[in-house]
């Protein structure tokens, strides 16, 4: 491969929730998150026990994920998160739920979900993605 194949991102299209623009490291989780007891906000952390990503920080990342769990207080988490600096740069998630959806637009993070292909079997934790909330573009140089 040349220089200017591997410089070109994989792009994937969506349905953009939040506008904006973002583009920070991956963090990627094929499961659902749980707000309330599962995330601290304060740290920006995943703090369920049974987690994956159990001890690891979301803030300033791309956060790709299946989607929210829980109760209706997931959205207060995510806006403490914000309102705490610890917020994902972006959010990813491909089940769409109203939790989910307001837990997105109380963070302010470009956000997009309704992908045209798996975004599971494109991006990793530590790729590098920009994420087009406005336009439903993501774009994802691998690592």
């Amino acid at each position: 491969m040349s220089a200017a194949e591997l410089s070109k991102p994989i792009v994937i299209h969506g349905r953009g929730i939040v506008p904006g623009v973002a583009e920070a490291e991956a963090l990627v989780t094929r499961e659902t998150i749980s707000g309330w007891g599962g995330v601290n906000p304060m740290k920006g952390e995943i703090i369920e026990t049974r987690h994956e990503l159990v001890g690891q920080s979301f803030a300033g990342k791309v956060l790709l994920f299946r989607g929210a769990k829980g109760s209706s207080g997931w959205s207060a988490i995510f806006h403490f998160a914000r309102l705490a600096g610890t917020a994902p740069a972006a959010m990813l998630f491909v089940d769409m739920t109203a939790k989910a959806a307001l837990g997105a637009v109380v963070t302010h993070a470009p956000t997009v979900t309704d992908f045209e292909m798996d975004p599971f079997s494109v991006i990793e934790t530590g790729d590098r993605v920009r994420v087009d909330g406005g336009k439903g573009i993501v774009e994802v140089w691998k690592q």
